[in-house]
């Protein structure tokens, strides 16, 4: 299985869908963030912190990573900034590319995997927007890691990620409102499927996700050479049934840093 395909084509098909991660945002939004009033999310709902960003984001170098659809992207390039959207979704990048003509603003598309941004040179960008999306990819690693090659040095990433526990409950108990534990960590959609299940769901155009330790989501960032210095929690917004024990969302501000720390 490629998970890459998969996943673009599931994406492709929650675009036709219409599912609430898909839907651009609107000209009136657009037409705020000009006059500096805007906000962005990388988790469910909650906005980032406006402190987490420079005071002006006029011309900085912004990659809005594994974020197509038309919602992070256009939003920082209405607010000044110079803004490539990546990811795996060519139909998510038609949002933003529909949002950007529409509105005349500076914002490209590139249709890549999160795990690869050969793409782009080394220290190319200012900052970089990645909501949740790292559960779509097996291994975490090489996302932290190319993130912190184009990243200029003090360059920071804004990322936004699923707290494990989550991903320990069946998922079609937790949709009916019942809390079954079932799956360890890490874990994958496709763990305890028959392979005729499996084969199904992939027929399906469903995507596969993977649940991954919150040490490969915060000490990865750190051994990719990343130091956090903010981090806040959100949830669904009370409609899933964990929300009511514990926010399944994360959100970390890290600076890349080049430092020689010797014990």
């Amino acid at each position: 299985m490629n998970t890459v395909k998969q996943n673009s084509n599931a994406w492709d098909k929650k675009v036709e869908e219409g599912s609430t991660y898909t839907k651009e945002v609107s000209k009136e939004i657009i037409e705020k963030s000009k006059i500096g009033e805007w906000n962005i999310t990388v988790t469910a709902g909650k906005p980032v912190p406006k402190s987490w960003f420079p005071s002006s984001l006029k011309g900085l170098k912004i990659l809005c990573l594994a974020s197509g659809g038309g919602q992070q992207g256009p939003v920082l390039a209405a607010a000044g900034a110079e803004v490539t959207v990546m990811d795996i979704s060519k139909k998510q990048l038609e949002k933003d590319d529909l949002v950007a003509k529409e509105n005349d603003l500076n914002l490209t598309t590139i249709q890549g995997d999160m795990c690869d941004l050969s793409v782009f040179n080394d220290d190319d960008f200012d900052l970089i927007v990645h909501p949740v999306a790292n559960l779509f990819v097996e291994d975490i690693t090489p996302v932290w890691k190319e993130a912190s090659r184009v990243l200029k040095d003090k360059g920071v990433l804004i990322t936004g990620f699923t707290n494990p526990l989550l991903f320990i409950f069946d998922d079609e108990e937790d949709m009916k409102g019942n809390l079954v534990v079932k799956n360890s960590i890490p874990s994958s959609t496709l763990d305890h499927m028959s392979d005729e299940e499996i084969a199904e769901h992939l027929t399906a155009n469903k995507t596969v996700e993977y649940g991954h330790s919150l040490e490969s989501q915060i000490q990865g960032q750190i051994d990719a050479g990343f130091v956090i210095a903010g981090l806040y929690e959100d949830d669904f917004g009370g409609s899933r049934p964990l929300d009511k024990y514990i926010k399944c969302f994360v959100a970390t501000r890290a600076f890349k840093m080049n430092l020689d720390i010797k014990q």
